[in-house]
């Protein structure tokens, strides 16, 4: 086991140098991740990688609230040669990535974020981890950690919020795909989507099915969100369906180049109460 841990341990390090910031953080929490190992149930780990980088995000996560909450400064430490000389620590995979700059730079902006908010960018982000892992790390859905890495790949890019700028065009654009849908007006609802969106619909099965593609989104929602009106969703523009004020749905929506990339609808109740929901006047 110490030899399999080994053999993880500079992927470890760079893992939590990204999160931390620190070198001697980093290598604490690595430390304690073996500790952790050393005393957990060996039999029932299915995915030792896997369940290294869980354990280890959680712990980075725990120091980074305690670090908030002490309101400490760290100073940004440079990557040790060790990263880029133990050859015989890490096999041709670790050693790409950790070939990688780390950027001091992005260090630094890395650390405007939330404890949360940096520990969901820095696993989807940079280790391409996928959400539905990174959901119980940091404790909230998986939705609403995809908000999580996206607010933080707002404030990396220098954009703290949305500006008024950025609320007029998306609204622009929403208010196009609810008077479409509404009307049932089949192209004018393919022409404010991307040809490879996707839709997220939690409400016929109770977990969520996905339609793909803009013609058979298109068709699905072609003559509905009649209850559907502008909201301001979590800081962006979005969509609130609250008949007789009760609400019954929110939709989410991800926009690139001005198209909608992303429509994720929500109805299930312990997802809506996680939600920053404003209403907009027409």
């Amino acid at each position: 086991m110490e030899e399999q841990f080994e053999s993880y341990r500079n992927h470890l390090q760079a893992l939590a140098y990204r999160m931390l910031g620190s070198l001697t953080e980093a290598e604490d929490a690595v430390q304690e991740t073996w500790l952790r190992l050393h005393r957990s149930d060996r039999s029932e780990i299915e995915n030792l990688g896997g369940w290294l980088t869980t354990v280890l995000s959680r712990i980075c996560l725990d120091m980074l609230r305690s670090r908030k909450a002490k309101h400490e400064e760290f100073m940004n430490e440079a990557l040790p040669e060790v990263f880029a000389n133990s050859e015989d620590r890490y096999n041709p995979e670790q050693e790409a990535l950790l070939a990688e700059s780390v950027g001091l730079a992005l260090l630094v902006v890395i650390d405007k974020l939330n404890p949360a908010e940096r520990i969901a960018f820095v696993l989807h982000d940079i280790f391409a981890m996928p959400f539905n892992e990174i959901a119980p790390i940091v404790g909230k859905s998986e939705l609403a950690t995809r908000k999580l890495a996206s607010r933080a790949r707002q404030k990396v890019r220098g954009k703290e919020m949305s500006s008024q700028s950025d609320l007029d065009r998306q609204r622009i654009l929403v208010d196009a795909f609810l008077t479409a849908a509404y009307a049932g007006d089949f192209d004018s609802l393919v022409a404010v989507l991307d040809p490879d969106v996707v839709l997220r619909d939690d409400r016929e099965t109770g977990t969520r099915t996905e339609t793909r593609g803009a013609m058979t989104l298109a068709k699905k929602v072609s003559g509905r969100a009649k209850a559907a009106q502008v909201a301001i969703v979590d800081g962006c523009i979005g969509a609130i369906a609250a008949p007789n004020g009760k609400l019954i749905y929110v939709i989410q929506f991800t926009i690139k180049d001005e198209k909608i990339a992303e429509v994720d609808l929500i109805s299930n109740a312990a997802r809506l109460g996680q939600l920053d929901l404003t209403i907009l006047s027409d």
